[in-house]
């Protein structure tokens, strides 16, 4: 399924890092120059998935190391 590339992102939309991959509704999209395509397989789903986790763990211990740095 391809759709027109939106102008503008919804509120809800989550870009994960610097990849095509875009987190709408509980959905994976993968957006181009000329769309975006819903990807149907789950085990990609599910890639992108522990990917975003792994992200977003990597992002708190980061966050984290800087907090100590700030408080010695």
């Amino acid at each position: 399924m391809i759709s027109p590339h939106p102008s503008s992102p919804e509120p809800r939309s989550k870009r994960l890092a610097d990849s095509p991959a875009v987190s709408r509704g509980g959905h994976w999209w993968l957006f181009t120059d000329s769309g975006a395509i819903l990807p149907t397989d789950p085990g990609l789903a599910g890639e992108l998935d522990r990917f975003a986790a792994a992200m977003a763990d990597a992002n708190q211990a980061v966050a984290e190391l800087r907090a100590d740095r700030g408080r010695q």
